[in-house]
């Protein structure tokens, strides 16, 4: 009986380990991000964000509207005609702070390249992405929520 008990608590305690894990807020943006549409307010598409030398980088993994093929068609750069899924739109961030300043955040709705920074919200379960012209002042922030 002894044994029993001490087994079904150690199961207890491991299974609660386990969701407190799950559970735990992140200090790093890395990782899967829902974007909504600021019109809409639906889920636009799917963002990885990876960190790599201390630097992030975001690409669109999986776009969730009814135009998964769409292209680049406004891009001026390389990525002119390219798809949109799979697109790198994210880079160059880097920590300061509580944020990541000095990357580039790109539109692909308008082909346009911001300044950009962002900064992790409600325990690391939202990112607040900030694009914009010359002074953080000039522009808008879109809020993502973290996937599971």
């Amino acid at each position: 009986m002894r044994t029993l008990l001490r087994s079904a608590a150690l199961g207890a305690m491991l299974a609660g380990l386990a969701v407190a894990a799950h559970a735990q807020p992140t200090d790093s943006p890395a990782g899967l991000w829902k974007n909504i549409d600021d019109q809409t307010k639906q889920p636009k598409a799917l963002i990885r964000i990876a960190e790599q030398n201390g630097v992030l980088t975001g690409r669109i993994e999986r776009i969730l509207t009814d135009r998964p093929d769409a292209v680049c068609d406004q891009c001026t750069d390389e990525r002119k005609g390219k798809p949109i899924q799979g697109m790198t739109i994210l880079s160059g961030l880097k920590k300061d702070g509580e944020e990541w300043t000095g990357g580039e955040i790109l539109d692909p709705s308008n082909g346009k390249t911001y300044r950009a920074r962002v900064k992790l919200a409600d325990g690391g379960r939202k990112l607040d992405v900030r694009g914009y012209v010359g002074t953080p002042m000039l522009g808008r922030t879109q809020t993502w929520v973290r996937e599971n």
